[in-house]
């Protein structure tokens, strides 16, 4: 049995189709597997609510073979640290204790919140020193930073399998729960469909312009077959970005989303909201060699390509 976190959530959610479609045994850890029941293909799955997690991973020690740790709260702009603290800290040093315990393994969801700004760069590095220089901007990057140090910090102390993989910005279907949080690619799709101009923030860094900040945009089936990857190649272990490593721009993103719905570019530019405007990154790109030399050969999906598929085949048929 695989055990998800988050299974009803955006990445959750399509890594749980996927493994139902592979004939995997797959159980999903959430509060919404309810709420969110329209994300899945087949229902053919446990859903259980996390109050009763320690209760199920007694109940089935026998038949779990790995949990992939995905529930989170994953708000950048959240401020709640006793919420933070919570269900981001308290939850993945217990589920990680308990593999190790166990002898199951673990695979979790860091993030690239962990990087900050990015001017120490993008390396995934899991030793001490190179987690120690990097600066997160919000308490979701903090949280996720302080799991990767502790769990990293003791080399020698480990489940069967353990996995961290720092997430870039995903994009892709099972996403509208997500609010603020959705991927910018649904937001401008949404606002396209209702006649709106699209707002880019300005920028407030001499080195880009208008539009031009750069992100690392992955799309969710990649972060998924990476993650099948893992499952299936359980020698493997480390910290891993997971991202198309090319930087793609906001205005290059729009104008994809523009082009798939056959509409006339609206864009205006609007300052970056001063409360966030200190937690901004300019630029992020996933440095992947370390993913590549663990023998992960396959390519990731263009922007051009994701957003295609995204739209083409999910978007629309709603």
């Amino acid at each position: 049995m695989i055990v998800v976190t988050g299974g009803a959530g955006f990445i959750g959610s399509n890594l749980i189709n996927y493994l139902i479609a592979k004939e995997h045994v797959v159980a999903s850890i959430d509060w919404h597997n309810k709420k969110n029941d329209a994300y899945f293909f087949n229902k053919g799955f446990e859903k259980v609510d996390p109050k009763d997690t320690d209760f199920f991973l007694e109940k089935n020690f026998n038949k779990i073979s790995i949990i992939v740790h995905l529930g989170a709260i994953t708000s950048t702009t959240e401020r709640n640290l006793d919420l933070i603290i919570k269900n981001n800290i308290d939850l993945s040093l217990k589920l990680w204790h308990w593999c190790l315990k166990n002898k199951k393994r673990f695979i979790y969801a860091s993030s690239a919140a962990t990087y900050g700004d990015g001017k120490n760069g993008f390396d995934d590095s899991s030793n001490d020193k190179n987690l120690s220089n990097l600066i997160p901007l919000n308490l979701y990057g903090w949280s996720k930073h302080l799991i990767d140090r502790s769990i990293w910090k003791d080399q020698k102390k480990f489940p069967t399998q353990c996995v961290g993989l720092k997430f870039f910005n995903v994009y892709g279907p099972n996403e509208f729960h997500k609010d603020e949080m959705k991927s910018i690619v649904l937001k401008i799709y949404q606002k396209i469909q209702s006649n709106q101009t699209i707002k880019l923030f300005k920028s407030h860094n001499a080195n880009y312009k208008d539009g031009q900040q750069l992100r690392d945009f992955v799309y969710v089936k990649d972060v998924v077959d990476v993650i099948y990857w893992l499952i299936k190649k359980p020698k493997v272990n480390g910290l891993f970005n997971i991202g198309s490593s090319t930087p793609r721009s906001f205005n290059d993103l729009a104008k994809c989303v523009y082009r798939n719905c056959n509409k006339t570019k609206k864009i205006q530019y609007v300052p970056t909201p001063p409360s966030i405007r200190d937690q901004y990154q300019y630029f992020t790109k996933a440095n992947i060699q370390k993913l590549r030399k663990a023998g992960y050969k396959k390519n990731f999906l263009s922007l051009e390509d994701g957003i295609n598929d995204y739209i083409s085949n999910y978007l629309r048929k709603i």
